[in-house]
């Protein structure tokens, strides 16, 4: 898989390439910042780019910015957006853009220390799916709380929101959770129908509808980040 790296730590940035080729794919570019990215973009027609969210010269939301327009120039372009922190406002810009446009990913760079995990995830979301950092997900479902909806599912259904929300397959869940497809199916509608959300076998819509929701009240205030 061809890869664009656009990120201003020498040292992450050397590794990521490092990790990406070992892992057999080819980085076509690694940017210390975004300056040159959509030139660079077209240049080498990239499968996959991966952008920290705070790039120079301000360090508070370039990474982001450039993510949002490469999504709105490029929608079908798989982006994963690395981020030091949850920081819920810029994961909420991205769902929120995201629409039927392409896959997606958002992980905390401490992510990428399970080297394994981590180029999965590349994987997956080269491959058509969304991926979001389980701590960003914890959070959402956490902001809303207190809404009727999700006080009506059950332990055992906010706990398959959760994993659907991270991206994972009905078969992914089972296994997690020790249970049998269907009866993860059958938690799925009952989640879908608790939250008036229409069910869609689609993995990819399926959290962004599910995070869509989520993240509709719960991040519209100021921006916030938790340090892990």
């Amino acid at each position: 898989m061809r890869i664009l790296i656009c990120e201003d730590s020498v040292l992450l940035r050397e590794g990521l390439v490092r990790l990406l080729e070992d892992a057999g794919h080819t980085v076509v570019a690694a940017l210390p910042d975004a300056n040159d990215l959509d030139a660079t973009v077209d240049a080498t027609d990239p499968e996959l780019c991966i952008l920290d969210v705070r790039l120079p010269p301000t360090f508070v939301d370039e990474g982001i910015r450039a993510a949002l327009s490469l999504r709105k120039r490029l929608p079908q372009l798989p982006l994963l957006v690395l981020s030091q922190y949850v920081e819920e406002r810029y994961a909420s810009d991205l769902i929120i853009a995201q629409g039927s446009a392409g896959p997606l990913g958002y992980l905390l760079k401490d992510r990428v220390a399970d080297v394994s995990e981590f180029i999965e995830s590349v994987a997956r979301i080269a491959s058509g799916s969304t991926v979001l950092d389980p701590e960003v997900v914890a959070q959402l479902l956490t902001r809303r709380n207190q809404d009727d909806r999700m006080q009506s599912l059950t332990e055992r259904e906010r706990t398959v929101l959760a994993l659907i929300a991270e991206g994972k397959s009905n078969q992914a869940i089972a296994a997690t959770l020790f249970l049998s497809e269907a009866s993860v199916e059958k938690h799925i509608t009952a989640i879908f129908q608790k939250l008036g959300l229409e069910p869609d076998e689609s993995g990819n819509r399926r959290v962004l509808a599910t995070i869509a929701h989520l993240s509709s009240a719960g991040l519209n205030g100021p921006q916030t980040g938790t340090n892990r």
